[in-house]
């Protein structure tokens, strides 16, 4: 990313975002009206009434989804036809991946509903940004609690358990062999992070913690829907409040999050045990802060200033991490929370870095 060296060069940046901006509006249109399910049923694509009847939506309207989607190049316009009620649009199969199948790693449509909730709730956080104030995961809303769930769905599942874990030898080890394995995932918000570990590893018992009870309520759902809630538990309670002995406590992008992140850390080494593996999976930010920043470290901190931020702060006294959590912060933490060491481990991911902490 290069600074703007012109007004011209900033008022062209500004315009691209705006289309950007329009595409993940009306992505978020077509995902809550049902379009792309629709279409992607319909494998010689449909006209603008044959949407409508699929959908239950107005026809007028549907065209005018339609002929965005398709000049913005979303959709195929597999029909041309002077008569816009006939032009025939059809989703490729490239795009269903991205907008229809949540289970596929290129699945995408939880960023629009993320923006789309988080601007639900612009006046609170003005209202923060002046007062210092917050507002909480709860206040931030069902869009962007079950959006965040959504968006790691697919790594969780495809990837943490089958890969991810399976990296780490003596933690795979524990999970694979000799008597049932304990497990705790602290902040486990919609839970799947508890139930890939569950699909992928039949030796082990999962306890999810998170003191967000609606992230509870769709955690058990969700366990429910995938046949796992016989070695799944999820407990709407602080994890500092357990007790046990575990031989994996996982801590998935929550560090960050947390008001007062080293009471959770002491809590998660106590869990522990002297035998137990302490994994903090968070966000792959810069080593340090640049200006301009690369990609990752820009969507970070704009998510930053409308969800992490002002979620942590709702709660006092808090730290105030931020979603942008360096590794020498993580490092600062773990320290303070009676850790001797912090290991990033070598598990390759765009978004997010892995830590083992060592006692």
């Amino acid at each position: 990313m290069t600074m703007s060296n012109s007004a011209e060069e900033l008022v062209e940046r500004l315009f691209s975002a705006s289309l950007g901006m329009l595409d993940l509006m009306n992505i978020y249109l077509g995902h809550r009206l049902g379009y792309y399910k629709a279409l992607h049923a319909a494998a010689e694509g449909l006209t603008p009434l044959e949407l409508a009847d699929a959908a239950g939506t107005n026809a007028r309207y549907a065209r005018e989804w339609l002929e965005q989607q398709g000049g913005s190049g979303l959709l195929e316009l597999r029909v041309p036809s002077n008569d816009p009620d006939q032009r025939r649009f059809a989703l490729q199969a490239h795009a269903a991946e991205v907008l229809v199948d949540p289970t596929n790693l290129n699945y995408l449509v939880p960023l629009p509903e993320m923006f789309v909730g988080m601007a639900q709730q612009a006046q609170k956080i003005i209202k923060a940004h002046k007062t210092g104030g917050g507002v909480s995961w709860e206040e931030l809303g069902n869009e962007v609690r079950e959006s965040q769930a959504r968006f790691n769905r697919p790594m969780y599942m495809s990837l943490l358990g089958n890969e991810y874990l399976p990296s780490i030898s003596d933690v795979h080890e524990k999970l694979t062999k000799g008597r049932p394995a304990l497990v705790a995932d602290i902040a486990c918000g919609g839970g799947w992070s508890s139930i890939a570990i569950a699909k992928a590893y039949p030796n082990a018992e999962v306890h999810g913690f998170d003191i967000d009870e609606p992230s509870i309520n769709l955690a058990r759902e969700n366990a429910e829907s995938e046949n796992v809630s016989d070695r799944v538990t999820f407990h709407h309670a602080d994890a500092a409040s357990s007790s046990g002995k575990y031989d994996l406590v996982l801590i998935c992008e929550a560090v960050h999050d947390l008001p007062q992140p080293v009471p959770v850390l002491e809590a998660a080494r106590s869990l522990s045990g002297t035998d137990g593996t302490v994994i903090v999976m968070d966000e792959r930010v810069a080593e340090e802060f640049e200006a301009p920043a690369n990609e990752i470290d820009r969507w970070m901190l704009g998510v930053s200033n409308w969800v992490c931020l002002p979620d942590s702060m709702s709660s006092q006294p808090s730290v105030a991490t931020g979603t942008t959590m360096r590794p020498s912060t993580l490092r600062r933490y773990a320290s303070e929370a009676g850790f001797s060491d912090v290991e990033i481990l070598p598990i390759e991911n765009d978004l997010f870095r892995f830590y083992r902490l060592i006692s």
